[in-house]
């Protein structure tokens, strides 16, 4: 278009044309090419000081002094409490608690199982390495009890030490067990120890192999030794571990016989009766349980009495005992009024129904003095039937569940302190009552004058049967009567013969008093209906 030349050149004159398109600004270019910032946090850093730096754990270190310790103080038991009271200054006990009791008693630290490691040091001067005997594990309690006493914080990993000891039972040899057991049962004695270390004994290898039952008979010994069966009871109670002494053996033998024929035969006879009485009290609480539930279910006081005396000859209850029971279950069925003066007559209505069912348990003299001194501390204990007592007593006499000489000893001298002067007070009438018609009784069959009564009991149940109408009766006897007389009868409803003072009302002086046959007392009976 040009030409060869090119364009034409521009002249001097000629203004400069622009284009209209700007560069971008700087700034924007800026922004896009630089990195986003991350936020910082600011402060001053301070330096860790030596002193607050953690030592590195190492028990070997730990370990080798206590052994070097314990070798130059040598068998010296009185030697090595001191030792050890002075180290607690310079060594870190807290630290290192399972290693120096683990020192202590197997001569250097354990690995898992109970085995001692062949490259570490070990000491003679422990447990393990002592002679076999009570009294040298007496002196090795000492040393524990007194290092445990100047620190107090090891006291918590000694019993976990004792704890992971009774897991590693198999791995120690026979010896070696019998020394922990000793020494545990003294620990156990003076309080050191704590029973719950026990639980250890259930593991189910150490049960299944007899490991457990085999270690409990040393320690019980040792620990009967140091105190009495009482204690021990009390320790194992605390803990709730009274009714588990059976788990020590697997569960095909785990019965009172088995226990106690294998605990007698090892010497700890105290033991073997301690635990059939606790048999004998889960027994006795759960009879009362489902007494309760079948009386308020209202079940026949037949297969009520079944029950009890089945589970009497299961579990070897005494027959005192389940009166106890019976009687705590019958008066647990109702809700008693507050009112002092009507509790004496619910009380009566109650106690009169469930008589046949107390009647089935008081067939030994010992059963009814029982449930005297039961009626006692009921009627002292609840205040609303302190006026209650004597009423009940009679019932239960004219009901025969008790009998008179049962409430004549307890009268006399078997009486319970509670409420004594009030109760003996309320009975004083109807003792008298009791003794003179048991002389009259006995003066009657001396003279062999006609049928005599053999107790007063009789003559009140013959006037009570004729309903309670019947006040009193006079009869005597024809000089001619033969054996079996006709009696002559009055009757008399000016006296209330529910009261004891009026029950001798039977007997008149200068009339004989007999029983009356079968047709006499029917006659009597239509006569006292007739007059009504």
């Amino acid at each position: 278009m040009y030409g060869a030349a090119g364009p034409p050149a521009r002249s001097a004159s000629a203004p400069v044309v622009r284009s209209s398109r700007r560069p971008p600004a700087s700034g924007v270019s800026f922004m896009n090419n630089q990195k986003q910032q991350k936020p910082t946090l600011s402060g001053q850093r301070f330096k860790t000081r030596k002193r607050d730096e953690k030592e590195r754990f190492d028990p070997t270190q730990f370990q080798d002094c206590i052994i070097q310790g314990l070798t130059e103080t040598g068998t010296d038991l009185e030697a090595v409490a001191k030792f050890l009271d002075a180290s607690g200054a310079k060594l870190d006990y807290r630290r290192y608690a399972e290693t120096l009791f683990d020192i202590l008693v197997a001569g250097g630290m354990l690995a898992p199982g109970g085995t001692l490691a062949d490259d570490m040091m070990r000491t003679d001067v422990c447990v393990f390495a002592a002679q076999e005997d009570l009294e040298t594990m007496q002196a090795f309690a000492q040393v524990f009890n007194k290092l445990i006493r100047r620190y107090k914080y090891l006291e918590k990993g000694f019993e976990d030490e004792v704890k992971k000891l009774l897991l590693f039972l198999k791995g120690f040899s026979e010896s070696e067990r019998n020394k922990l057991a000793m020494l545990t049962g003294v620990l156990l004695a003076n309080g050191t120890l704590n029973a719950s270390i026990l639980n250890s004994l259930y593991n189910e290898n150490l049960v299944k192999e007899g490991v457990s039952a085999a270690f409990a008979v040393k320690l019980f010994k040792s620990w009967i030794n140091e105190k009495d069966i009482n204690a021990v009871a009390a320790s194992l109670r605390k803990v709730s571990m009274d009714n588990r002494l059976m788990e020590l053996f697997p569960a095909n033998k785990q019965s009172v016989e088995h226990f106690t024929k294998y605990f007698t035969e090892a010497g700890l006879k105290e033991l073997s009766e301690y635990v059939r009485n606790q048999q004998t009290i889960g027994a006795r609480k759960e009879l009362q349980k489902e007494l309760q539930e079948q009386m308020s279910r209202g079940d026949p006081f037949k297969d009520i009495i079944l029950y009890v005396k089945e589970e009497m000859k299961k579990n070897n209850i005494p027959e005192p005992v389940v009166i106890g029971i019976v009687w705590s279950s019958v008066m647990s069925t109702v809700e008693w009024n507050k009112k002092e003066e009507l509790v004496a007559e619910q009380a009566i209505k109650h106690l009169k129904q469930y008589s046949p069912l107390l009647a089935a348990f008081t067939t030994q003299g010992q059963s009814e003095l029982t449930l005297l001194l039961k009626i006692q501390e009921y009627c002292y204990d609840n205040i609303h039937f302190m006026k209650a007592f004597q009423k009940i007593v009679v019932l239960f006499y004219k009901a025969e569940v008790l009998s008179e000489e049962p409430i004549l000893k307890w009268y006399k001298d078997a009486h319970v302190a509670k409420g004594k002067s009030v109760f003996l007070e309320q009975m004083k009438k109807f003792v008298e009552w009791l003794k003179n018609a048991e002389e009259e009784s006995e003066s009657e069959a001396e003279e062999g004058d006609g049928p005599s009564r053999n107790s007063a009991e009789n003559e009140v149940y013959r006037l009570e049967k004729f309903g309670e109408n019947v006040r009193a009766i006079d009869w005597w006897r024809p000089d001619t009567a033969e054996k079996s007389p006709t009696f002559n009868w009055t009757h008399d409803c000016s006296k209330n013969i529910s009261q004891p003072p009026f029950w001798k009302m039977g007997v008149t002086t200068g009339v004989q008093t007999g029983f009356l046959n079968h047709d006499d007392e029917e006659r009597f009976a239509e006569n006292c209906r007739a007059t009504k």
